[in-house]
């Protein structure tokens, strides 16, 4: 069943100079799946994970998540759709200092108003799962950025949404942290069935996917999967972003396990 449904998106940001940054994309997103998506800088991956999050407008098609076009609900309705249906793992981590691991991650859960003996539930369950049950009362201030990262994933999936939208997560890590928090995504993808799509430049975070999708000057270039190598997929993927034409300094070092 597909979860994620994009038919005919395009997004043009005007300007004194219009700029066309999607044309035409159709994708689907099969539930369970774990989908990257690549390409060089400025080729409109952000903007496409952007529609599909509902963070920024569509200027033409459509998007579907579970059946539903949440561009047609209403400010308070999307509000909670995002926050209840969508997980979003970022780059920078996006934690709230003044909190500590454990207050971050149960966060959505305060919002929804969930009691407390099931936030301590959920809290302690995906802490486990995670490996960050030592550090949950640290302040983020304390904590490695690996450890950061790991407590961004625990506050996505704490609410059990039905899609998980990762921008460059491993972006500020090093190569094993970076390894540590794919490791730890494809596994909640394999045991959870979370459906995933992330937007990555680092071609080893992409070999944990699924299937990649590339995207070259806003359209859909091509989509290769994984098969059974995740070694020669990891090949496969360095292959194409060198057919791509992209410059090297574009894409991150190499992180081979």
């Amino acid at each position: 069943m597909d979860l994620l449904t994009v038919r005919s998106l395009g997004k043009i940001y005007t300007g004194a100079v219009s700029y066309e940054a999607l044309v035409n994309i159709d994708l689907t997103v099969g539930e369970g799946e774990f989908v990257g998506i690549m390409g060089p800088s400025g080729s409109g991956k952000t903007t496409l994970l952007n529609m599909v999050s509902t963070i920024d407008r569509p200027t033409s098609g459509e998007v579907r998540i579970a059946g539903e076009d949440p561009y047609k609900l209403t400010y308070d309705q999307l509000a909670l759709f995002r926050r209840r249906e969508l997980g979003f793992v970022f780059q920078a981590y996006n934690l709230l200092q003044t909190l500590s691991v454990k207050e971050n991650i149960v966060l959505p859960l305060v919002l929804d108003g969930i009691s407390v003996g099931e936030m301590n539930r959920r809290a302690e369950e995906i802490a486990e799962k995670l490996g960050i049950a030592p550090i949950m009362d640290k302040r983020t201030y304390e904590i490695s950025g690996g450890q950061a990262q790991r407590t961004a994933i625990a506050r996505a999936l704490i609410h059990r949404p039905k899609l998980v939208l990762a921008d460059e997560p491993t972006g500020n890590l090093d190569s094993r942290a970076a390894r540590d928090v794919m490791e730890i995504l494809e596994k909640r993808n394999d045991e959870d069935r979370t459906t995933m799509l992330l937007v990555t430049h680092d071609p080893a975070a992409a070999s944990y996917c699924n299937r990649v999708i590339f995207i070259k000057d806003g359209r859909l270039y091509n989509e290769i999967h994984c098969g059974d190598s995740r070694a020669a997929f990891y090949q496969r993927i360095i292959d194409l972003l060198s057919m791509m034409g992209g410059m090297d300094h574009e894409f991150s070092p190499v992180r081979r396990s």
